[in-house]
């Protein structure tokens, strides 16, 4: 974590929420016996996974009272601009020390898990994100939930949890999502209450807050693994085979046009970016975002990000404008993040004219809605084509398109891999080269499928996989017999 991305304390937005009397309440009944046990430890500290089914406890409302007390004591104490300019382990055990101090300067009665705990939450509000940080620092956590101070949900082996973790107030709720927001260079409050950021590792945020969320601010994390995915460890887990794999594979490496389709939560970007892996590390390759997530490991790569409206209305930069611009920056290949408007109709354009091997993503769930959609986003961009017109344009475009799903056992699986054939009067036509088959369910509801092979013995880019020395590899897979699909999950 560095500390200049997490950000020092600053102006101490969190200060006005403290009491306004530096007293600690009761010694007590802050320490009374019938308190619950210690909570996981921050972190600071490793953490081992939890099973899914295991909620964080809930802290009393005096440990509340006593936390606050002792935090507006530190920050009277405490220098922050002398603060911001050590390395983050160093400013946490000076806030450490300090906190212990001011503990034993006011007989605070407390276990010594109780004491850590406190140092913990303590240390992640001033250098970090609060009683997010625990959250955080998990790695089998796909979503984190904040639905105002009190209801903090996350997602795990795909089923949604509860968790007990608790903000003091929306006002520190607000102050945190204001720290990550700023990070990005936007901001979020009445005036501009929706903002879409992300985290330093990648991670998605989204903001929306009052008056807009009528129960407090709503933060919601789309969190990524430290350890990134790749094509085998997709196959490890059963969202497809090895011969699926190895079609994904040579569809990434020859330069076929690609669209990722899926719902919310599907593993669209995880998609993506195991696809980009292939990608040789001589092309130039320009990525379009709303919020930068892709972590592409090529040499040569420009990442290019939306901006929102300043103030006074202006100022904005819009997905579109970011495609517009980058066919005048010699890309060999052009990555959108999530097609999702009328940049859809600039991104065909590029694919038709010289860009080979574009990708992107958006939402659809089937690849024959995923082409409905693409019309229906070149229509918003005020465009009076004919629908032939615009069939023709997508045939000659998109080569294949993905379908990733979240089924209803949490599991994500890749569910279609299908080619763009031609057009037949005013129908476009596709074909499947593998599809995802359910076929049963186990007693404790997952779902039982297989991947199989729909024997099309050449495609249509089986061509442009033989100019890239491909067609082996091709035909083996194609022809690989339908096999069982190991239970599993992404994302």
């Amino acid at each position: 974590m560095s500390f200049g991305k997490r950000g020092s304390f600053g102006s101490v937005q969190e200060k006005p929420a403290a009491p306004a009397v530096a007293r600690v309440p009761d010694v007590s009944h802050a320490a009374t016996p019938a308190a619950p046990p210690p909570a996981p430890v921050a972190a600071s500290r490793p953490t081992p996974p939890p099973a899914p089914e295991m909620q964080e406890r809930r802290k009393s409302d005096s440990y509340y009272d006593t936390k606050s007390s002792i935090f507006s004591a530190l920050i009277e104490t405490i220098d922050l601009s002398q603060l911001a300019k050590l390395d983050i382990e160093t400013a946490r055990e000076e806030i450490r020390d300090i906190v212990g101090d001011i503990i034993t300067l006011k007989a605070v009665v407390m276990s010594i898990s109780e004491q850590e705990e406190l140092l913990d939450d303590i240390c992640n509000d001033v250098l970090g994100y609060g009683p997010l940080e625990p959250l955080l620092a998990r790695d089998d956590i796909a979503d984190i939930m904040v639905n105002g101070a009190d209801a903090t949900f996350i997602e795990v082996a795909g089923k949604m949890v509860k968790t007990g973790v608790r903000f003091r107030d929306n006002v520190q709720l607000m102050n945190i999502c204001q720290r990550i927001v700023s990070q990005t260079g936007r901001r979020v409050d009445e005036a501009s209450p929706i903002c879409d950021a992300r985290l330093p590792d990648g991670s998605r945020v989204n903001v929306i807050a009052p008056p807009l969320a009528i129960d407090g601010p709503t933060l919601t994390i789309r969190k990524f693994k430290k350890d990134k995915l790749t094509l085998p460890q997709l196959v490890k887990f059963g969202s497809i085979t090895p011969e699926g794999a190895t079609i994904l594979e040579i569809i990434g490496r020859c330069r076929c046009n690609v669209l990722i389709s899926g719902g919310t939560g599907s593993g669209k970007t995880t998609l993506l970016n195991c696809l980009t892996a292939y990608i040789e590390p001589t092309e130039r390759i320009i990525t379009c975002e709303d919020a930068a997530e892709l972590q592409l490991q090529q040499p040569h790569v420009v990442r290019l990000e939306t901006r929102p409206p300043n103030l006074e209305g202006e100022g904005q930069v819009t997905m579109r404008d970011l495609v517009k611009n980058c066919l005048r920056m010699r890309p060999e290949r052009i990555i959108v993040g999530e097609v999702r408007g009328p940049e859809a109709f600039d991104l065909l354009q590029a694919m038709n004219t010289g860009h080979d091997g574009s990708m992107g993503t958006l939402h659809a769930n089937t690849p024959r809605e995923a082409i409905s959609r693409i019309e229906s986003m070149i229509s918003m961009g005020g465009y009076t084509l004919p629908s032939k017109t615009v069939r023709e344009m997508i045939v000659t475009s998109i080569d294949v398109i993905i379908q990733a799903a979240r089924l209803r056992d949490g599991s994500r699986r890749i569910t279609h891999i299908t080619e763009v054939v031609g057009l037949e009067g005013d129908v476009v036509i596709t074909q499947d080269l593998f599809v995802y088959d359910i076929v049963g369910e186990e007693a404790d509801g997952r779902l039982i499928g297989r991947h199989r092979s729909t024997g099309i013995g050449r495609p249509k880019f089986w061509d442009r996989a033989r100019y890239f020395g491909e067609e082996r590899r091709l035909a083996a897979a194609l022809d690989a017999s339908e096999a069982p699909a190991p239970s599993g999950a992404f994302g």
